[in-house]
């Protein structure tokens, strides 16, 4: 984007007054269109109220991750599930060889994200992603990829019932078909090696109920807080990118996903992983000329401040600058 310095956090504004701003409205109406460009505002703030955390990114990085976001066509919105901006701390280093951390908007991808640039492809008849329960499976096949399960019939039951692996499988529309099982242990093995904010055994240590409600907050990956939400995009990632028809869309949502969108498009992976916690949901209304309302605005300025501080004191009991050095 050609808005540059002038459109960081470093400006001290409010992300909510930063969208406010001429040169960012300017910007949005180029990408996203004039009729649009009122909805994308509404939906960035909807997500930023559910996260905080996102208004102490550079506030540029929020902007272009949303604007590849609407690029792909997927929605923000946290009960959709379709993609994310998820904060993360990045280290910049100074030719002294000194450093600091600055927080910027890194753009994931959901499961439900993958599910609608696939069938929106037109290649796929059908595709789907299963968490399998205990109990259930009778055999999977690797070689000829057949399964058989007995699914619990009462919802109820199943929801509660511990989950013991992950069936993935689509078919094109000309017949072709594939399919994999990963086991739970396969898939906890494959968050603690792939990803930073996550420990297979502190994991466990939260699901017993050993860890301090005070101590909550580290634990606020994706990882940790969906774990069959992050196992169903890993299911699908390693199905369609293996063996998958992709559309350009598509090569380019799972390219860029868990990715810092930089400012001319370009995009960088980010190693030091930050993602905290949420906050709730701020309903924004609009006016009969479809301009969020007034007190829309001072909700969410309340709701950020409160947030804001409610992260710092926490921080601050715990003697910590950053949730960064929990993962170290």
């Amino acid at each position: 984007m050609a808005v540059s310095n002038s459109l960081t956090k470093s400006n001290q504004k409010t992300f909510s007054n930063f969208l406010m701003g001429d040169a960012i409205k300017r910007k949005i109406n180029e990408t996203v269109g004039g009729a649009n460009g009122q909805r994308f505002i509404t939906s960035i703030l909807s997500a930023v109220s559910t996260n905080p955390a996102l208004q102490e990114c550079e506030h540029s990085s929020i902007i272009s991750a949303a604007f590849l976001g609407e690029a792909l066509k997927l929605s923000p919105s946290p009960q959709l599930g379709q993609y994310y901006m998820v904060p993360f701390n990045k280290t910049i280093k100074n030719a002294d060889g000194s450093s600091y951390q600055i927080k910027i908007a890194q753009f994931q991808l959901g499961y439900k994200g993958y599910i609608q640039l696939a069938i929106r492809s037109g290649y796929y008849k059908k595709i789907n992603v299963l968490a399998v329960k205990e109990g259930e499976l009778v055999r999977f096949d690797p070689l000829t990829e057949d399964i058989e399960i007995n699914l619990i019939e009462d919802d109820e039951i199943r929801e509660k019932t511990e989950t013991v692996g992950y069936y993935a499988m689509f078919e094109y529309m000309n017949g072709f078909r594939k399919a994999i099982y990963w086991s739970k242990k396969k898939m906890l093995i494959h968050a603690d090696k792939y990803s930073m904010a996550f420990n297979k055994e502190k994991y466990q240590k939260m699901l017993d109920g050993q860890i301090p409600q005070k101590d909550m907050w580290k634990y606020s990956s994706f990882w940790y807080k969906d774990f069959d939400g992050m196992a169903y995009k890993t299911m699908l990632r390693q199905l369609i990118s293996k063996w998958g028809i992709m559309s350009i869309e598509m090569q380019e949502a799972y390219a860029k996903d868990m990715t810092e969108i930089k400012e001319n498009g370009d995009y960088e992976y980010i190693e030091s992983a930050d993602e905290t916690l949420t906050a709730p949901t701020v309903t924004i209304e609009m006016n009969e000329n479809h301009e969020i309302t007034k007190e829309s605005y001072e909700q969410l300025e309340n709701v950020m401040n409160n947030s804001t501080r409610k992260i710092e004191e926490e921080k601050a009991s715990e003697g910590k600058n950053s949730t960064d050095e929990f993962f170290n």
